[in-house]
């Protein structure tokens, strides 16, 4: 077993399946981290495929959500005792050179000699290469962007980003029952772990325009839906951390040695 587990929630995206694991079950990801599919109930051939290429795969009897699907690969991932989660989508957006690339930021010790506990994959900083997105994906991403950086200080260009890297302390963190949305899990949970005292960075990263299946932003119904539960859920985070419903009860920081 390796260090490393690859988190690939999926439903219905059998069309980007394949493209995307004949590039990710390649001896040069293969070599570092393991792969786990959680197919959220999906109705097409999705988990069928992800069995094919001899990858873990977990099937949810109904659908639960996206971010369900994460906490129960965080769950896997503590049971197995990985030290680092990389999540990445199974859409095809996110090019797997990520994944050394945000794996060896994990393992990278700043200068004080702290290791970041979450790194996010960002279209916005430089060395990033990605595609346009639309006004009102640009209008949302400022919105929340100005929340996190006047709650915690903090500057993340990319709340939405589905590409991320965790260590051990903030996947079990995540997998614990309360402590992670199980339905839009971004910026809600980004303010919630920096106001606990994790140390959350962005990186640079290589996505690619979705050229197959359907998103689960896509329609103006869905994204109103979620331009009005965002905000209530990141109210109801700052509340309960700073009224101390909400606690990180998990070992302190690792400094790299």
């Amino acid at each position: 077993m390796n260090k490393v587990l690859v988190i690939v929630p999926a439903f219905n995206e059998e069309e980007n399946m394949a493209p995307l694991f004949d590039q990710l079950c390649s001896p040069r990801i293969r070599r570092f981290a393991d792969i786990l599919v959680v197919n959220d109930a999906s109705t097409d051939r999705t988990g069928f495929i992800a069995k094919n290429y001899g990858v873990s795969v977990v099937t949810h009897v109904f659908n639960l959500g996206y971010g369900s699907a994460l906490q129960v690969g965080y769950k896997y991932a503590v049971r197995r005792g990985y030290d680092y989660v990389i999540q990445m989508d199974a859409d095809g957006q996110h090019n797997i050179s990520n994944i050394a690339h945000i794996y060896k930021c994990l393992t990278t010790p700043a200068e004080d000699g702290s290791l970041p506990d979450i790194v996010i994959g960002s279209r916005f900083v430089k060395g990033s290469h990605s595609f346009k997105i639309s006004g009102l994906k640009k209008v949302s991403l400022a919105m929340f962007s100005g929340i996190i950086k006047r709650v915690t200080g903090k500057t993340i260009t990319d709340p939405t980003s589905g590409l991320q890297g965790l260590n051990k302390r903030a996947f079990t963190y995540y997998s614990k029952y309360g402590n992670f949305d199980y339905f839009y899990p971004d910026a809600n949970m980004i303010i919630q772990m920096l106001l606990l005292g994790f140390r959350v960075e962005e990186t640079a990263s290589v996505m690619h325009e979705r050229t197959a299946g359907v998103s689960m932003h896509t329609g103006l119904f869905k994204q109103m839906v979620y331009m009005l539960i965002m905000p209530l859920s990141i109210l109801t985070v700052i509340t309960r951390v700073k009224s101390g419903l909400q606690k990180s009860d998990l070992l302190p920081p690792k400094k790299h040695k």
